[in-house]
């Protein structure tokens, strides 16, 4: 990490609303958890008298089996962000070009300056169409899948042959999958190219933000580096115990992505009577709210109890506000405050058509 950048730094914006009063929609947070969670967190706790085993063999093969590769090839960290951040210090150095997309995930362009290195903005649909005039004098390449805040998947075949011009220039392709476990689309993991470095976060789909666990997943001299790197004890034992339970919860994750494909689905329609919605398959829905002032429309939901998140501080949009897709009772409280619920949409007697 470059000094200086770092005291020319800011933080960025993000969603997360901690008045417990709240509706909190601005955080992409499943609102269930698996399971057997607090049992398990309870033992941890109590083993937490002890360091970690630093080489946590249980998480790793659960990470493993949940994105498809071998357990040695996951590098366990304190959340998706702190992955990211590993994979570019290791990356750049002061000088060098990232290719970042936009609009998409703030903490990119923050963490690449971080390291005293440029980002390079591309718009988000356009960054796996980059060639190799470019990727020649680019150190890394940011992929985001679901892209946040659009939500939006890449294409595998499209994303494997940029990783293979990655590979041709010696770019560096980090693929940030934070949402991609609400999909049943297949992880980055797979290509097994050196070059390649996948992160992944727990906290969205499994509904425990505040439990920082990730990990990252690499090959090679990178994983080697990786895991050289990262710092000892990198998870706390009731991080790595809760993790691996969660990520073995195949009936929670399968039910999981069910309820927010029906409810996406639901919300984008009764959405569409006001705003324009992108397309999704993430867990939350980006909605142009055109000539109003988003403030105004943030405004008059928090009013009615409910926290959405100002879309405006993603780069290039203007407009824009972006909402979770969390429980039918819950989005029906979101959608009757911006008021585009109606009827048939609603949860109880008078939905019960539209809930069959």
């Amino acid at each position: 990490m470059d000094p200086e950048s770092v005291r020319a730094g800011e933080r960025v914006p993000h969603g997360g609303d901690t008045d417990p009063d709240v509706l909190d929609f601005s955080a992409n947070t499943n609102p269930y958890t698996p399971d057997g969670v607090a049992e398990v967190y309870d033992r941890a706790l109590e083993q937490s008298r002890r360091y970690p085993d630093d080489d946590y063999p249980d998480f790793r093969t659960a990470a493993a089996e949940f994105v498809g590769c071998a357990p040695e090839r996951v590098i366990p960290t304190p959340g998706g962000l702190a992955a990211i951040r590993l994979a570019m210090e290791l990356t750049l150095e002061p000088g060098d070009d990232a290719l970042v997309p936009y609009p998409s995930f703030g903490e990119y362009a923050r963490e690449v300056g971080l390291q005293g290195a440029s980002p390079q903005f591309v718009p988000h649909d356009e960054i796996l169409e980059t060639e190799g005039d470019v990727l020649e004098s680019t150190a890394l390449a940011v992929v985001c899948t679901p892209n946040n805040p659009t939500g939006e998947v890449a294409d595998a075949d499209e994303l494997a042959a940029f990783a293979a011009r990655c590979g041709e220039h010696e770019t560096t392709l980090l693929v940030d999958e934070a949402f991609l476990g609400f999909t049943d689309r297949p992880s980055a993991a797979g290509l097994e190219a050196e070059h390649v470095i996948v992160a992944r976060s727990l906290t969205k789909l499994f509904g425990l933000p505040g439990l920082r666990a990730g990990f990252a997943v690499a090959s090679g001299e990178q994983r080697d580096a990786l895991e050289t790197a990262r710092r000892a004890w990198s998870l706390g034992t009731p991080a790595a115990s809760v993790g691996a339970h969660c990520l073995r919860q195949d009936a929670f994750v399968r039910e999981t992505r069910e309820r927010v494909a029906s409810e996406r689905a639901r919300m984008r329609k009764a959405l569409e009577r006001r705003f324009d919605v992108v397309a999704s398959e993430a867990p939350y829905l980006l909605c142009d709210v055109g000539d109003r002032a988003v403030d105004d429309v943030i405004a008059s939901a928090r009013a009615d109890g409910v926290a959405i998140r100002d879309a405006t501080t993603f780069r290039g949009l203007e407009s824009h506000v972006r909402v979770a897709v969390k429980d039918r009772e819950a989005n029906d409280r979101l959608l009757a405050a911006l008021d585009v619920l109606e009827r048939d949409d609603r949860t109880g007697t008078d939905g019960a058509e539209a809930r069959k």
